[in-house]
């Protein structure tokens, strides 16, 4: 088992799996495949994210924007892409087929089950991939482990997570697939 743990501002992993695309898009994968070094700096850049939204939050800035950004920098929403998006906290609204439901689920909506995870706030992601794999032709990745987000007094949550990756047209990573769940409890 890889482990990814970083202290302050951190990254945390998703799991995104989604159709690939056609042979143009295989072609293009092969000749720059994905790499796993490139998924733990997506993870890494992602648990920072999350960390940024929260401390924007607390400093009553424009943390609705910061979210906006995060997701469109880290998910493929908008792209040819499907995404499947299944968050940790969500019951009512289970998946997030849309920019909009994601944003809700990070910063909260009012009258919905939303309370904004994002703004929690958290002060690190530390992430422990069980594992990557990377398709044959380096055109999607799917990583799964756990995360673990410490929030402002120190407690910690380990959540289960399943991200899958592909890169867009410029080349960058972003989440097709993101499912996490708290760990089950027989109890």
């Amino acid at each position: 088992m890889k482990k990814i743990a970083y202290v302050g501002v951190i990254a945390a992993g998703s799991l995104a799996l989604a159709a690939c695309g056609g042979d143009d898009a295989a072609t293009a994968a092969s000749a720059n495949p994905i790499t796993e070094a490139e998924v733990e700096a997506a993870q890494i850049a992602w648990g920072e994210g999350i960390v940024a939204i929260g401390a924007t939050f607390t400093e009553e800035g424009d943390y609705s924007a910061r979210a906006s950004e995060h997701i469109a920098t880290h998910y493929a929403y908008g792209d040819d892409a499907t995404i499947l998006f299944k968050p940790t906290l969500a019951a009512e609204d289970q998946f997030r087929e849309t920019t909009e439901e994601a944003l809700s689920y990070f910063v909260g909506t009012e009258g919905t089950e939303d309370g904004g995870f994002a703004i929690k706030p958290y002060t690190a992601v530390a992430w422990d991939n069980n594992g990557t794999v990377i398709s044959e032709n380096g055109d999607m990745a799917v990583a799964m482990g756990n995360y673990m987000f410490t929030d402002t007094d120190g407690g910690v949550t380990k959540v289960e997570y399943s991200f899958a990756y592909e890169k867009d047209e410029n080349g960058d990573l972003k989440i097709v697939l993101h499912h996490s769940s708290l760990p089950f409890s027989a109890g």
